[in-house]
């Protein structure tokens, strides 16, 4: 069993105050012995009394550190690694990473896990509040500071209350989400902009489809039907917090957004011909550049939960690969992958050169009012999109516009002429 040790630090030194410290020994760690202890007690009652304390919780804990004077950033990274990384998707804790390091760890760091109460919290709320954070914003930091909190209590018993429960959300006005329709003047404006360059394709399907950015940028050709005209959704292009290189970012397969966005979504004339001449000239382009055109092969990861990855590595053609190939839909012209960081450029074009308020979801936001504009089945729509409830569609989607409005005194007026 562990001895505690007491000393004065400053004996040697009687122009000094006395300064005790308690010292005992913890568990070895990678077979190198490991102390704990702490000095600043004026006497050796008080060092011999903290250190009897600070034993005492150290075999009950079985941790080399004392729960009782952690740190709230030294509790966070514990808990983020103990409990967030084996238990939560990577997007999430991709996600609470950086609430734990842009927000909690800056305001609340510093403070020992045992002196968080719900003033300080109060006020912590209250501040994200008067800094203009969003509702949702507010929300998420405080959701995750509380489950954390909720670790610590069980199963770890390092507190024994958690201090959020007393803590009162502040109330936030949410701000009407600015949802961009672009005229059909617009888009021809933008889509003439991008003739020719690896970014026509990409805002096409976006435009005659609604996919959503992830959904449309991870397609390949085995996706699409030429004859039926009909492209398949059942998967997303994700990139995976951490896979960052110096030169290049790492691009997996994910699963869609819910089970209702895999679906089959049938297209118009205008795109079958559009994709047709993209087929066809990407056989031509990789014909032009032979041996250094880039292809795309599926390599199988893990991730930490050991679940398999998908991850799409490029490659040169003249790379000899036993790995399958797979072949992406939104390709430059020597073959490299665009993707959802690549498309921000033709995004800031928009903006800045075309002056049109514009964001690739605009793409799909149009897409839906259009439809429905135009009388389309409001639950076709839905399936379209890849909503579950239709309630997401009515509301998210379908909105009040001057067409909507002429379209309903039409029909009023029709039905009066009838009577």
């Amino acid at each position: 069993m562990a001895k505690i040790n007491v000393r004065d630090r400053n004996k040697n030194n009687p122009d000094k105050k006395p300064n005790w410290e308690y010292r005992f020994e913890a568990a070895k760690i990678e077979g190198k012995r490991k102390h704990i202890s702490k000095s600043g007690f004026r006497t050796k009652k008080e060092a011999l009394e903290a250190g009897t304390k600070a034993l005492a919780e150290y075999n009950n804990s079985g941790l080399h550190f004392e729960p009782n004077e952690i740190s709230v950033a030294d509790y966070l990274d514990y808990w983020f690694k103990q409990y967030v990384i084996p238990n939560l998707k990577n997007s999430t804790a991709t996600n609470y990473k950086r609430i734990i390091e842009g927000h909690l760890k800056p305001h609340f760091g510093h403070f020992k896990l045992k002196a968080l109460n719900a003033s300080i919290l109060q006020d912590y709320a209250n501040g994200l509040k008067m800094n203009g954070y969003s509702k949702s914003h507010i929300q998420g930091i405080l959701m995750v500071l509380s489950s954390s909190l909720d670790y610590a209590i069980e199963p770890l018993q390092y507190i024994k209350d958690n201090p959020m429960r007393f803590v009162r959300f502040p109330k936030v006005e949410r701000p009407p989400r600015q949802r961009i329709v672009l005229e059909l003047e617009d888009w021809n404006t933008i889509i003439n902009r991008f003739i020719d360059t690896r970014f026509y394709i990409p805002l096409m399907i976006g435009f005659h489809t609604g996919l959503r950015i992830a959904e449309a940028f991870g397609l390949t050709w085995d996706d699409i039907d030429l004859e039926k005209n009909e492209l398949s959704v059942n998967k997303q292009i994700i990139q995976r917090e951490g896979e960052k290189t110096a030169k290049r970012v790492s691009w997996y397969f994910g699963s869609t957004k819910t089970r209702a966005s895999v679906r089959t979504i049938k297209f118009g004339a205008t795109l079958a011909n559009a994709l047709k001449k993209e087929k066809l000239k990407q056989k031509e382009d990789e014909l032009r550049y032979g041996e250094y055109y880039m292809t795309h092969v599926l390599k199988i990861e893990k991730d930490e939960k050991g679940n398999d990855l998908q991850r799409i590595v490029p490659i040169q053609k003249c790379v000899e690969a036993t790995l399958p190939v797979v072949h992406m839909v939104t390709v430059a012209e020597n073959g490299e992958l665009t993707t959802p960081n690549s498309f921000k450029y033709a995004s800031k074009i928009v903006r800045h050169e075309l002056h049109i308020a514009f964001d690739y979801h605009s793409l799909r936001h149009t897409h839906a009012t259009m439809l429905i504009e135009n009388g389309a089945n409001v639950k076709n729509v839905q399936k379209r999109l890849g909503h579950e409830k239709i309630e997401t569609t009515l509301q998210t989607y379908v909105h009040d516009t001057e067409a909507m409005a002429e379209q309903s005194v039409e029909i009023f007026e029709r039905a009066l002429s009838t009577k």
